[in-house]
């Protein structure tokens, strides 16, 4: 059985949980937290499938806090069970929901990751292949933009796997100067056009300026 037939039947797994709470809700056999359970749970496995068939679903900022949020519960759930008398039905819920949501929790923590081309709009995928090709024939390029006493510069290079972004921003007489690195060359686009308003046309341009020369 390959990993991704594996994942799938995982996620086929989780789907039904969330069908069976609703079915337990109905015959009666829920509790107070079953439809807190089942709120958190549908969006849970959304977000499941979601990382399994590498597609962007919702907002990925939304991702890693829902995964925090499966491991808090789980955390206190366990604590109850251990510290406090429950009721065969509660116990049941409070020990699968547990048992089944710190799994959930590490897959969703990683589909929260931003570094990670599914993220990406299709300008940023298109720019992206652009400097990939940019950076194959010239080892660093830098990008400049100028605005009403701000100027941001960018200096972008390959360094092994990683792409680096050497960003550096001046206000007047004040200047920073900071560095990330990224997996994927569309997070350093959407990196370097957020924090230094640097547009892909920017690489363009100066690409252009550096082969006149």
């Amino acid at each position: 059985m390959s990993l991704q037939r594996a994942y799938v039947l995982l996620a086929g797994l989780y789907s039904l949980l969330p069908v069976m709470g609703i079915v337990a809700v109905f015959s009666g056999g829920g509790t107070p937290l079953a439809m807190v359970h089942l709120f958190f749970g549908v969006l849970g496995v959304v977000g499941l499938w979601g990382y399994i068939l590498n597609r962007s679903v919702m907002n990925q900022r939304m991702w890693r806090p829902l995964a925090a949020v499966f491991v808090v519960g789980s955390v206190i759930q366990l604590f109850i069970m251990l510290t406090m008398p429950v009721s065969g039905v509660v116990l049941t819920w409070m020990l699968t929901s547990s048992i089944f949501a710190m799994l959930l929790a590490i897959l969703l923590y990683h589909y929260g990751n931003r570094d990670q081309p599914l993220w990406a709009t299709e300008d940023e995928r298109a720019a992206a292949q652009r400097l990939s090709a940019i950076l194959e024939q010239q080892p660093t390029v830098t990008a400049v933009h100028r605005e009403s006493g701000h100027e941001n510069s960018v200096n972008v290079a390959k360094v092994g796997s990683e792409y680096q972004a050497t960003v550096t921003r001046r206000y007047e007489s004040k200047q920073e100067t900071f560095e990330r690195r990224f997996r994927h060359p569309e997070t350093l686009i959407f990196f370097v056009e957020k924090f230094a308003s640097v547009t892909p046309q920017d690489f363009l341009a100066s690409r252009s300026a550096t082969t006149a020369r």
